[in-house]
């Protein structure tokens, strides 16, 4: 008994492991209640189911801040929040992407839970790398931060120049690469990722991925590039992976839940992208001024942060007030470019 408490309470990154049980615990529940009773039969979400679910993510996200700002203090509390908000904003355009993603492969709504749900399967497992690989270097090599400072304020730059730049994804080196080394069936399967269809040189039985696969492979491509901005800036908050990884999977489970929501009114925010490009180069300049005016209060970061993101929304929706949505973004069409 002594050894299995001694054990929970060990350290693990600096945190004790029953605090990491915890919320592994509060991720595989929320998980199980998705899969196994909300989304049991393949069905179609509307928006009002997808903000539902969206609220009850939000809501288990600010349970578990609260929880940790009542048991870590203020200071990780609102490193917490902070790092939620950042990793929710720049998602935004991980949405968008997703988006032509499904149009491209012409998913239909009925079938893109599925992918996004086994998504987010690999997203908890590449996060934990890149995080654990981020906290190791920022743990032995301290200037490694201003490497991360530089590299947003580049990004911050970049975002800003290419706001209205759509992604190629006829030409994605991944998907050259699986159509050139896998047998890919012409069409969607139902829902399937694989089957199992005659060769048309032996006419042996094999095994063929589905473009269904391809969309998993590319979403969760997508979401890679984007972690390698969004895990620097929340490492510009705080150092303390247990707050980087909580704050960054809660923040993509509300996303991924949000998706049907947003993609049918992603054309609402057009302008988001100036302001999350705005708050790259505010926290990559943070770290290069801790030696000239000291580190930055979190209160004040979470401030700026939300009033940049807040700003980008309200520009957002004011300019295409009454727009139109021009083109369809979710699967359920026939894409033009596949």
């Amino acid at each position: 008994m002594e050894w299995m408490m001694a054990s929970l309470t060990s350290p693990l990154w600096g945190t004790p492991v029953w605090l990491w049980l915890a919320f592994a615990g509060v991720v595989v529940t929320l998980l199980a209640l998705d899969l196994g009773v909300l989304h049991k039969e393949e069905r179609e979400i509307g928006v009002r189911e997808s903000l539902l679910l969206s609220a009850g993510y939000i809501g288990m996200a600010s349970l578990f801040g609260t929880w940790v700002w009542w048991l870590l203090g203020a200071q990780a509390g609102t490193e917490f929040f902070t790092g939620f908000l950042i990793e929710k904003s720049l998602s935004m355009d991980n949405v968008f992407v997703i988006a032509l993603v499904f149009s491209f492969f012409a998913v239909p709504r009925v079938y893109q839970h599925r992918v996004l749900f086994w998504g987010i399967l690999g997203v908890i497992v590449l996060r934990a790398i890149l995080i654990g690989l981020g906290a190791a270097l920022v743990h032995q090599f301290s200037w490694v931060l201003y490497l991360f400072g530089a590299f947003l304020i580049i990004t911050g730059f970049k975002m800003w120049w290419m706001a209205d730049h759509e992604p190629d994804i006829a030409n994605n080196p991944l998907l050259k690469f699986l159509r050139r080394h896998l047998r890919v069936t012409p069409t969607l399967e139902g829902k399937a990722f694989f089957v199992t269809r005659p060769d048309p040189v032996t006419g042996q039985s094999v095994r063929w991925v589905t473009p269904l696969f391809l969309a998993l492979c590319l979403v969760e491509f997508v979401d890679l590039v984007f972690a390698v901005d969004s895990v620097p800036a929340i490492f510009a908050i705080t150092s303390d992976p247990f707050i980087v990884y909580t704050s960054n999977i809660f923040a993509i489970l509300g996303l991924r839940a949000l998706y049907f929501a947003l993609a049918a009114m992603i054309h609402r925010f057009a302008y988001l992208k100036y302001a999350l490009a705005l708050v790259l180069v505010f926290i990559g300049s943070k770290i290069f001024l801790v030696n000239i005016i000291g580190k930055t209060p979190a209160w004040i970061s979470l401030s700026v942060t939300l009033g940049l993101i807040a700003g980008g929304v309200v520009v957002s929706l004011w300019k295409t007030r009454g727009q139109e949505e021009g083109q369809p973004v979710v699967g359920g069409s026939e894409s033009s470019a596949r």
